[in-house]
């Protein structure tokens, strides 16, 4: 019967198995490293090709940068807007009268994706873009936005005056959608209501401000209202309601906002704003290439030595 392994000799054996990658890993690098020196014309021109195919490629008119613009979901959810935006990932899917299909078709834009928009507080307001992708759906703390979702894709140095009538093509696309129109014609009558009513109630909780107030310590209610014409003993003051009328204009002026924003079933906060930083920097991609050409030299260089043994096998 097998003895069962315990905690102990469970931990034992893995640090076997990682010192084992570790010493081949070694043993790998070391054996690279004398390739290297035997051949070292061999894996230098590999390298030299790898490099030369680095700069190639980053190129100041191939540089690529990300382009970010978080969009409003004026009634449609975070679902319907995915389901419109699914065909803007492949030219295969877009119709061809799309104004958007050129641009993707011609690979002048690529890489168009979206990213859940971050509200740490839980107050209306965004905080930050989730570009991880390690938010989740049910978590109280970061809160993902249902009213807000970011767009992005990217565009080649060359091309970046097309960005402008990039963004238009996007949001004419999606605002053609029949889902997205529908639920936006829903949503802003409802939306057109509420800030009516705000209004109305600011007004009547800033006439609250005329009326007298009569203080009174030992009653049980201290600030009784005199609307009947009764007099009462006491200090006569008029309440300001300042604190309801402050939070009721913050609550009136988001409402406004959102209701000037809401001119389309997809709006924009912002137009869309470069990312400084390029896709294809030189300096990363110069480091992968160094490496994938080390790699592959050092790969060519084995097959060069064990020629005989490789054509001796391929004889038989």
């Amino acid at each position: 019967m097998d003895k069962e392994m315990n905690f102990f000799d469970l931990c034992v054996a893995c640090g076997h198995a990682i010192g084992n990658v570790c010493k081949w890993f070694f043993n790998l690098l070391a054996e690279m490293c004398r390739l290297t020196y035997r051949l070292w014309w061999v894996v230098g021109l590999v390298v030299i090709m790898a490099i030369a195919a680095a700069l190639y490629y980053t190129r100041e008119s191939n540089l690529k940068f990300r382009f970010n613009a978080v969009a409003m979901l004026n009634g449609s959810s975070i679902q319907q807007f995915e389901q419109a935006y699914i065909p803007l990932k492949s030219p295969l899917t877009l119709p061809e009268d799309a104004a958007i299909t050129p641009f993707v078709k011609k690979q002048e834009v690529t890489e168009i994706t979206t990213f859940r928009v971050i509200d740490c507080l839980n107050d209306g307001v965004a905080d930050y873009i989730d570009f991880k992708g390690k938010s989740s759906p049910t978590d109280t703390v970061k809160v993902q936005m249902q009213d807000r979702i970011c767009l992005q894709f990217c565009v080649k140095q060359r091309n970046l005056e097309l960005v402008p009538e990039i963004e238009r093509a996007i949001l004419a696309y999606l605002n053609a959608n029949d889902a997205l129109q529908k639920a936006y014609e829903t949503y802003l009558p409802n939306l057109q209501s509420e800030a009516d009513f705000n209004h109305r109630q600011a007004l009547k909780l800033d006439s609250l401000t005329s009326n007298y107030y009569f203080y009174h310590p030992s009653s049980a209610q201290p600030m009784n209202y005199n609307g009947n014409g009764v007099n009462f003993y006491g200090d006569r003051r008029v309440r300001l309601f300042l604190q309801e009328i402050y939070d009721q204009q913050e609550h009136m002026e988001k409402l406004d906002q959102r209701l000037q924003l809401a001119t389309a079933p997809i709006t924009l906060e912002n137009h869309f704003s470069i990312n400084p930083s390029p896709v294809n920097g030189r300096i990363k991609y110069l480091v992968l290439f160094f490496l994938f050409g080390w790699i592959a030299g050092c790969a060519l260089a084995a097959m060069i030595e064990q020629r005989k043994a490789i054509m001796e096998w391929l004889n038989k």
